[in-house]
């Protein structure tokens, strides 16, 4: 499987949180072309260890494998299904989709409907939808019908395929954080490839990152690792709307996005800004004040703490079914962390 049919694969596969078992199988099998261990865990998340070389800390480098999405809440005598969100939802982008469940039988499409503007008072036309408002209709003509294809809880994505556009450009459903994992399976392929580095890079695919960190969680306790990167989305700040001040300047196609902040540790940043500087990889810095509302978050309190940094990668329409990156962004955040890993030398310091 090349990187290009991996990041395909990954974005075709259907895994909201909690439910990553086909994206999770597909990174573990790529994975398996170059790692020498590659496992997985009773939470959903997997890894792929690449060994070190020399003694030098261990690096995990962390993307979350699962994705926003559905789950129905209730089946109506009608035969239409009520939802409610796996993570987080702007209702307005909903309104129309195609939707792929995931159902004891198998996949079942079905289409997300509103009452018709026509039908709509001048008042609730201007108001953004809300999900009790929405339903999915899946062509069924009773209740009965329905409930004999669909369980309460069963969970869905949006169903769409992804479309490469010009410029290197990507636009697709799930690109948060399928992208991630992509990142963290090239930079430790990357590295096997150069013949190591000096310490372990392990390579996860976190699970349930977008319903409270539970795979990142898990995978930083289980697999102790020195020092790690989360690798995540930022907002890409060259579409219509976005202003500048509290957010840094970062487009797509200016290369990976450096977070400094509060939890993330200073030394990574530094060892990370060097390595950018030195390989010739474009970046851009944010700052953050506080939490960073990633798998960071989780892995720098693991055990008595872990230094972490973030590394992300600019994204346009986040927690849409039309999310767009550019593929330089991606090659050069693998790069990038590849350097990093090559430059961890035993005996390094990361006391504060």
């Amino acid at each position: 499987m090349s990187s290009r049919d991996l990041l395909r694969d990954l974005l075709t596969a259907a895994g909201p949180s909690g439910y990553e078992t086909d994206p999770a199988r597909v990174w573990r099998e790529y994975c398996r072309g170059f790692a020498t261990e590659v496992a997985s865990d009773n939470v959903g998340s997997s890894h792929a260890r690449v060994p070190g070389t020399s003694g030098g800390p261990s690096l995990a480098v962390v993307g979350h494998i699962d994705e926003i999405g559905l789950h129905v809440t209730h089946i109506d005598d009608e035969g239409y299904l009520r939802f409610g969100g796996v993570g987080g939802w702007d209702p307005a982008v909903l309104v129309g989709q195609r939707i792929r469940l995931q159902t004891r039988e198998g996949p079942l499409v079905g289409v997300i409907g509103r009452k018709p503007i026509h039908l709509l008072k001048e008042d609730d036309r201007k108001k953004v939808p809300e999900l009790k408002h929405l339903h999915i209709d899946i062509g069924a003509v009773s209740g009965d019908e329905a409930r004999q294809r669909v369980r309460i809880g069963d969970v869905g994505v949006i169903d769409g395929e992804p479309v490469e556009l010009p410029n290197r450009r990507v636009s697709s459903r799930a690109l948060d954080n399928r992208i991630g994992c992509h990142v963290a399976a090239e930079t430790a392929r990357l590295v096997a490839e150069a013949g190591g580095a000096p310490g372990d890079v392990i390579a996860v695919a976190a699970a349930q990152e977008e319903t409270g960190f539970g795979g990142s969680r898990t995978s930083a306790y289980g697999l102790r690792p020195d020092l790690a990167i989360a690798v995540d989305v930022t907002f890409a700040t060259d579409q219509p709307g976005i202003e500048l001040g509290e957010m840094t300047k970062h487009g797509l196609g200016a290369g990976p996005v450096i977070a400094r902040g509060t939890t993330l540790h200073p030394r990574i940043f530094e060892l990370l800004y060097e390595a950018a500087e030195q390989e010739g990889v474009e970046f851009t810095v944010e700052s953050l004040g506080r939490r960073t509302g990633t798998d960071a978050d989780a892995i720098y309190v693991s055990r008595a703490g872990i230094p972490t940094g973030l590394v992300s990668v600019p994204l346009r329409y986040m927690h849409s079914p039309v999310e767009m990156v550019s593929l330089h962004d991606l090659e050069a955040t693998a790069r990038l962390i590849a350097a990093f890993a090559r430059r961890l030398e035993p005996g390094m310091s990361f006391e504060r």
